[in-house]
């Protein structure tokens, strides 16, 4: 099975793909499937969406779900609005048209050291009657990067692509057979689904939504919501880079950080973000991007959308046969997979060969395996934003290493990917977005 582009990349709302995302399309995906209106409704959240959901929004993702809305489409703006309804008047209008009692405080049950076998991110809905009879039921899982399952195996894809590939082997294969860099690849496969220019266009959106995102994370100003009264920097960390004049030679990575900042501060304030392959490391692609098209000569839109045709194709084996979930892995998961992505990409449309950009994938995720996820107040602020920097600086130091080389190596990526799920296996809950261990627990809210 290859994941398609359009879905590692989609474009949502802060601040979590797993907490928020996933269970808003979990809940419209109920509401839409419900036979009948329900007189009342119950949700109950297990495991990591219980421990570390309110932090997330997750609640709130849950209402706006039930009400209809999707985050695809939903106006970040007009949340509060939304919201403020539901709460002050426990009144839950469906998308049929049907209002009913919903009140968050009774209806809404957190389970937070109950954890499903499936995965550790569990929801499940409940249409309940008149008569307090459960008529309809559905245990939905928030698996990572927005992506939804309820616990049955996934359907065989209704069409073929002409270059299947669950592992990074079978990639590199493809491009030896055919002689297609990866992109081309990937390209192949898009197209199974959709036309060239659609491929384009929607590859494009997900660039300019990208580059939206840095424009209002360098605009935003004052504290984070969530009451630990982050300071958003990008927006003064923009202004002094505009003003130094270019005398540093690594200044480069200034800008570099500064990209990563805003997409992850904009995320954490509810904005709107693209998963890249998941919100809590949204910022690691976008700001590889933007490095690349600011600062590398020749870079053009054809190229990015071959930057983010091999970033999708290294995100599809990881996803399908590694994890991108924080609660899965811990943020070996999240961060770790955005740069080896970020890494792979960069490689390619500098010149590398499907060996080397297998190579700069497999740097970009061998120095994130152990790394946990352990975020202070059950919010996606400290330490994910600086991380999200700190992993885009490394995407870019992988790439420049793999480029130095000819692609042979030790440990092929697919070997990096079984460790990062062997690792994660082994990683104890409170380090898995529970925000029950490492700093969660080690540093004094304020």
């Amino acid at each position: 099975m290859t994941t398609s582009a359009f879905d590692l990349f989609s474009i949502g709302i802060g601040p979590s793909s797993s907490h928020t995302v996933g269970p808003m399309r979990a809940a419209h995906r109920f509401i839409r499937q419900l036979t009948k209106p329900p007189a009342r409704l119950r949700v109950d959240l297990y495991g990591s969406l219980a421990a570390t959901g309110r932090g997330h929004g997750t609640d709130d993702a849950v209402l706006l779900g039930l009400a209809g809305h999707e985050p695809e489409t939903i106006d970040p703006d007009t949340i509060p609005t939304h919201l403020a309804r539901i709460v002050t008047e426990h009144r839950l209008r469906l998308p049929t048209g049907h209002d009913i009692p919903f009140d968050p405080a009774t209806d809404l049950h957190w389970h937070p050291h109950t954890t499903l076998p499936t995965h550790p991110n569990a929801l499940t809905c409940h249409a309940i009657a008149a008569d307090g009879a459960t008529t309809e039921q559905h245990t939905y899982y928030s698996i990572g990067g927005g992506f939804v399952h309820d616990g049955t195996p996934p359907a065989a894809p209704d069409v073929a692509v002409p270059h299947p590939f669950r592992t990074a082997a079978e990639l590199l294969e493809h491009t030896r057979a055919t002689g297609l860099p990866i992109s081309a690849v990937m390209r192949a496969n898009e197209r199974a689904h959709r036309t060239d220019t659609a491929i384009d266009a929607g590859l494009l959106h997900i660039w300019q939504t990208m580059a939206d995102c840095v424009r209002r994370g360098c605009a935003g100003d004052g504290v984070l919501p969530g009451g630990l009264q982050v300071p958003r920097r990008a927006k003064a960390l923009h202004d002094k880079l505009r003003a130094d004049t270019p005398e540093d030679p690594l200044a480069a990575m200034d800008w570099v950080n500064l990209y990563a900042l805003a997409v992850n501060e904009e995320n954490a304030a509810g904005g709107r973000v693209v998963t890249a392959p998941t919100n809590g490391a949204a910022g690691i692609i976008p700001a590889v991007l933007h490095y690349y098209r600011r600062f590398v000569p020749g870079a053009d839109d054809p190229s990015t959308i071959r930057f983010l045709l091999t970033a999708a194709a290294i995100g599809s084996v990881l996803k399908e046969t590694g994890s991108i979930s924080g609660a899965e892995v811990g943020c070996q998961g999240e961060v770790g997979s955005a740069c080896a992505m970020a890494a792979a990409a960069l490689t390619e449309v500098l010149g590398g060969t499907p060996e080397q950009v297998e190579n700069a994938a497999e740097i970009g995720l061998e120095h994130h395996l152990g790394l946990t996820c352990d975020p202070i107040g059950g919010l996606v602020q400290i330490p994910c934003i600086e991380r999200n920097a700190v992993a885009a600086v490394q995407a870019i130091t992988s790439a420049r290493i793999a480029l130095r080389g000819n692609g042979t190596h030790i440990v092929p990526l697919d070997s990096a990917i079984r460790t990062l799920r062997a690792t994660g296996a082994d990683m104890s809950d409170k380090y898995k977005e529970t925000s029950r261990g490492g700093l969660a627990v080690n540093v004094i809210e304020c």
